[in-house]
Formats: structure tokens, sequence, C-alpha cells
């Protein structure tokens, strides 16, 4: 079978398992934070594969939380190495609905912030910046009025998205959204923590325990990590670590694009691990690849 062949056949195979779980995406919870990469959108392909018996669940590189507010697990585990990120979900988790959306509206009160008023976003990101003892809603704030509701940071630690002309704002919507999202939080026994994925090395899990990993892209750079990127050592700790755990007898599944990360597949087959095609739709995925062409092929790699 030729290699074009191939490729089509994959994609027919992920566009059915994907029409299959669309009617069940309202199930799901979706975060408030448009994060690089999220999966909300595969959510009803991907948590079916994950093991139906597990009583706890470590999801290694959080980022939205996605993945975290929906599964189900006696105790939920969220890591990520971007501090800023992990204290807005702290933040939402810790204090009422009703509390931070007090908070939210009296800064977009103060600031006069709407789609048009860019005097405001700007004021309100410089404050942000400036200030010592920085809020974490208030930099969810900004970021709900900001470009593309993205989240960058510069080689200072400064947010330093533009305004969202005309596009973003804490719409009715989004406040839906952010509403649903927190009760969930406070509903469930999920600890956060904000550490590098290599600290988790020598986890003592339980059998039942269940660990996913949804890295950057090897090859790629995503806008809210541009200082750090993902590097060929990045993806060997990992490659190591979940070798590792599977000697161990612990289970992990591991999201990734065998399109953009040209060994993994063969790493994946060498081991004996399972590859399921999984169907994709991000919307505002902005990831920059190296390789332009169109090839994309994301998969949750398992080890059972």
């Amino acid at each position: 079978m030729s290699k074009n062949n191939t490729i089509f056949m994959l994609r027919m195979l992920v566009l059915r398992r994907s029409l299959k779980g669309s009617d069940k995406l309202s199930e799901y919870v979706k975060s408030p934070l448009n994060y690089v990469g999220g999966k909300y959108k595969i959510l009803p392909q991907i948590i079916p594969l994950f093991p139906k018996d597990m009583t706890s669940f470590l999801d290694l590189f959080g980022g939205g939380a996605n993945v975290s507010v929906n599964v189900k697990a006696n105790q939920i585990i969220y890591n990520d190495n971007n501090t800023q990120v992990v204290e807005i979900l702290k933040t939402i988790k810790e204090i009422s609905t009703e509390d931070a959306l007090k908070y939210i509206d009296s800064l977009i009160q103060e600031y006069n912030l709407s789609k048009e008023n860019a005097d405001g976003f700007l004021k309100l990101r410089s404050d942000y910046n400036k200030s010592e003892n920085k809020n974490p809603l208030m930099l969810y704030t900004i970021i709900c009025y900001a470009f593309n509701y993205q989240i960058r940071f510069n080689s200072k630690g400064e947010y330093n998205m533009p305004f969202g002309k005309n596009r973003s704002s804490f719409s009715p919507v989004l406040r839906e959204k952010f509403i649903r999202f927190s009760e969930e939080l406070h509903n469930k026994l999920i600890l956060f923590y904000n550490s590098d994925f290599r600290g988790y090395d020598s986890m003592k899990a339980s059998r039942k325990g269940f660990i996913y990993c949804d890295p950057l892209y090897l090859n790629s750079t995503a806008t809210y990590n541009e200082q750090d990127g993902w590097t060929e050592k990045d993806e060997n700790d990992l490659r190591t670590m979940l070798k590792s755990w599977s000697v161990q007898g612990l289970k992990w599944g591991l999201s990734n694009n065998i399109a953009i990360n040209t060994t993994l597949a063969d790493w994946a087959n060498e081991n004996r691990y399972n590859i399921h095609y999984i169907n994709n739709s991000y919307g505002n995925s902005n990831y920059h690849k190296k390789d332009k062409s169109d090839k994309d092929i994301k998969v949750l790699i398992t080890n059972y």
C-alpha cells in the first residue's frame, strides 16, 4: 500500500471515530482558558480509552485542565510548569464562584473593558505587570480581552499579548463556561502542582492510578511557552520515564502527533505500546511547525 493511501485510510478512521463521539461533546466541561493544544474537542475520543478502574489520575502537563476537570477518579493531580496558569486554576478552585465573578466584574467596570477599549486593556495589563502581589484573577481578566484569548509572557515574565479588538471579551458565553468550570472544580478533589515533569520520575503511584501526558510536540513551539519550548532532551527524558513506569506496572497515556514527532511511532512499536489514532480539530492552536506540509496525525499512545 502506498504512503498516500495509508495516510488516507488513517484519516478516514479518525474521522469515523470523531463523528461517533461528536454528539457527546456537550457532556464535558470546557476550561475557560483558551489553552494552546487544549484537548476539549477530542475528550469523547480519549477519555473512553483511559482505564475504567483508575482511582487516581495524574495530569502531568495539565495546561487548561480540560482533561483533569472531566476525568472520574477519587483523586486528581494536576501539574504544569506554567506558574501563572497553575495559580489561576488554584484560585478558581479555592474561592467561591460568586466571589470570583464579583472580582472580575469589578475590574471590567474599573477599567471600562470592552471589545473596543484598547486603552482600558493596556492600562490593566500594565498595572498587572507592575504589581508586586499579582492576583491570578486579574491576569485571567486580561486574558479574556487579549488577542485570541491567548497566554504568553516575555523573557521578563510580563504578560505581553496585544488587545483582542472587536473579538475578545468576558462574554455571556465565557461567563457561563467559567461558572460551569468553577463549580466542577469545587466538586472534585483536585490537587494543583507547579513542577517540571521530571519531578515525578520516582513517583510512587497506585497500581490503579493513571498518568496522562500531553507535552508540547517535538519540532514545534507553542505561543504561551516560546521561551522554553520542548527539546530533544525533554523528549528523551519523558520517554525514559514512560518506559520506567511500564516496568513498574503503572498505566499511562501519551497524546502526541506522530507526523511532527517523526520517531515516536517507531519508538511505540518497538516497545509494543498501543497507538490509538485520534481526529483533531483545534480552533486556535497556534503551533508553528518546522514542517509546513499538511501532516497532522494525532494519537494517544498507551502501554496497556
